[in-house]
């Protein structure tokens, strides 16, 4: 790919785009892309969370990007060096310890494909949690702060609030790959089309409503955290209920504008987590405004205790999904069915571009 860089650029460096990139790692090395969820890593294999970046290298090293927090902003309203630091040090962490209670990670690591001019140099990195203890503040002026943590030098942006870390290239470790740049990449792809066209058809596109819904986390009747019911089911009166009690709210407009997606109430159906784990689920309550599991514990346990690590009888609170960065959830229709028939289902955190809100108001 990186030779058909005349494609884009002039440059004598090769180019390569960052999402090409990510799918292209996720391809040869059969790793799950997560690059499009809200979480902190852009792939996993097996219990390994990996953060894929491209980038030009200038003397082996470059600082780039790692996160953004604009909507923890007003968070970090008044505080500057040190505190400032130690804030973002948290807020990154928190992201990582989401991602980890999500996928059951337990391992991290960069894969980074460093661009030169003729070659792309590709190596590994660590991939760790800010030190916020040993934080060490090197600048800090009106429009970024500067700091260590003994381990990494970042660098964060104040007015867009992202977060840029120093990048290496080890001394040992790397490979060097030389790109020979085809000068007419025009050509060859209008050679490659032209046979293409003939013998392949057009892809369907993923259809929301059909493939996909996003559903909120939240009440859209006031957008807070219900304190008895949604996440906090376990905190309503009228019986004795378990700790893990939680459903996924289903708004009536779901079921207004795609009344097929789900099968009918009280209809089991597969629900696959994004760990691994295989629930047992259904449509629940009156106007089937609930997403429930059977048992319902199951789904309160990994929503509650793993994901946002939240202690039995705490409240869950609007702040924690903001902390973690997401309000809503996605559920994927497999448009598949098991040994018994019953419909499959695919549970997966929604990106920060799909929020609930947006979904529905594209209507």
């Amino acid at each position: 790919m990186a030779q058909l860089s005349k494609l884009f650029s002039e440059n004598e460096v090769p180019y390569l785009d960052y999402r090409l990139t990510e799918n292209l790692f996720c391809r040869y090395y059969q790793a799950m892309n997560d690059a499009r969820s809200c979480t902190a890593y852009d792939a996993r294999i097996s219990a390994v969370g990996i953060g894929i970046k491209t980038f030009i290298l200038k003397k082996d090293q470059s600082i780039e990007k790692i996160a953004e927090f604009n909507r923890l902003k007003k968070n970090l309203e008044g505080l500057k060096g040190i505190e400032l630091a130690r804030k973002i040090g948290e807020f990154r962490n928190d992201r990582m310890h989401f991602a980890n209670n999500v996928f059951d990670v337990s391992e991290t690591q960069y894969h980074i494909v460093g661009r030169k001019e003729g070659l792309l140099r590709v190596f590994n990195c660590p991939y760790e949690e800010v030190d916020v203890e040993n934080i060490i503040l090197r600048k800090d002026d009106a429009t970024s702060i500067t700091f260590e943590d003994g381990k990494n030098e970042f660098v964060f942006n104040k007015s867009k609030s992202v977060l840029m870390k120093r990048f290496e290239v080890p001394s040992k470790g790397y490979k060097d790959v030389e790109v020979e740049i085809v000068k007419e990449p025009l050509t060859l792809l209008e050679d490659f089309f032209i046979n293409y066209n003939k013998k392949i058809a057009s892809t369907p596109k993923r259809v929301k409503g059909v493939d996909y819904v996003i559903l909120p986390l939240y009440s859209v009747r006031n957008g807070e955290v219900p304190m008895k019911s949604g996440l906090n089911q376990w905190n309503a009166g009228g019986r004795v209920r378990h700790e893990d009690e939680v459903y996924i709210p289903v708004p009536i407009a779901i079921h207004k504008n795609y009344p097929h997606f789900f099968p009918n109430r009280e209809t089991p159906f597969v629900l696959y987590l994004p760990d691994g784990n295989i629930l047992s689920a259904k449509i629940c309550q009156e106007n089937g405004k609930a997403l429930m599991s059977n048992p319902n514990r199951k789904l309160g346990h990994w929503l509650l205790r793993k994901v946002l690590k939240k202690k039995p009888w705490e409240l869950v609170t609007w702040n924690d999904l903001n902390r973690y960065g997401f309000d809503s959830i996605c559920v994927e229709n497999l448009h598949s069915s098991n040994d018994v028939g019953e419909s499959e289902f695919r549970l997966c955190f929604a990106s920060s571009s799909e929020s609930y809100s947006e979904f529905i108001e594209k209507e």
